[in-house]
């Protein structure tokens, strides 16, 4: 998952350079049904790409204004979308098709061996759902992941106002799955959350953000290994996670969740990476 929108990444630099306003379900391959009334996507003007510095990006926004963004989001989500504070967006790159949105089908995925001992140095981490509400021990945290991983990169003074723009929004039906070690006055040190969109029939991890300095306990592996529990046990079918690229190292990961989905810019299909 991308880090958070600094200055000049694509959340950021939403300004809409070409609006467009259109049938745009139509033309995802999928059936407007109910949900044919016209919306406003917007393309942005140029800017620097997050995941590679030698290129430049634009995204399709959707209209961060409509009153409607809540109940178009199931849809973009299925769409490639994902969402960032209140922005909903896709890349739509004029020169580069690299990232890819890819999903878990949860009720087919198993765990792999490795996943699997993840699991077990684990077993004393009990999950929390939570509403999407900061409090000072999760900002804290956030501060501190924040420090230790993105130093530099212009998030280092993140504060509250920050955490709630980009991690919990204005409209989105959001969760915080906390992770904390297991203590028998229910209130272990927390050590992991990650910020889930809930939607009907699906899950989107937005964003993680861990402990630094517990790299035993492979806690972005655990916590996506626990959004998929979660996602099952509330009989949801899949878990959105963002986008995957080909080559990137930092997205590589996403690999390891099989079976995972990825869209082609109409319909979703199971990839193959031995082919990749």
């Amino acid at each position: 998952m991308p880090g958070p929108p600094a200055p000049g990444s694509r959340t950021s630099r939403h300004a809409c350079a070409t609006p467009a306003r259109q049938r745009y379900a139509a033309a995802m391959g999928t059936d407007p049904g109910q949900h044919a009334d016209d919306f406003r996507l917007f393309q942005t003007t140029e800017h620097a790409c997050g995941y590679w510095p030698e290129r430049v990006a634009r995204d399709l926004v959707f209209d961060p204004r409509d009153p409607r963004m809540q109940q178009w989001y199931p849809l973009a989500l299925g769409w490639g979308f994902r969402r960032s504070g209140d922005i909903v967006y896709r890349p739509h790159c004029a020169q580069c098709r690299a990232c890819v949105a890819v999903r878990i089908p949860v009720a087919r995925f198993h765990p792999d061996r490795s996943q699997r001992r993840c699991l077990a140095r684990n077993a004393n981490v009990d999950m929390r759902v939570r509403t999407a509400e900061r409090t000072d021990e999760q900002l804290a945290l956030y501060r501190r992941y924040l420090t230790a991983r993105h130093a530099g990169g212009g998030m280092d003074g993140h504060g509250a106002l920050e955490f709630d723009q980009f991690l919990v929004g204005s409209w989105s039906e959001g969760r915080f799955i906390e992770l904390r070690e297991h203590a028998d006055n229910g209130h272990g040190q927390l050590l992991a959350v990650a910020v889930t969109d809930v939607v009907d029939s699906a899950i989107s991890a937005v964003y993680t953000f861990y402990e630094p300095g517990l790299e035993h306990r492979s806690l972005g592996t655990l916590s996506i290994l626990k959004q998929i529990e979660w996602a099952r046990s509330t009989g949801r079918t899949h878990l959105y996670l963002g986008y995957w690229i080909h080559g990137h190292r930092k997205m590589d990961y996403k690999r390891r969740f099989r079976p995972i989905e990825g869209f082609d810019g109409r319909e979703w299909r199971e990839l193959d990476f031995a082919t990749r």
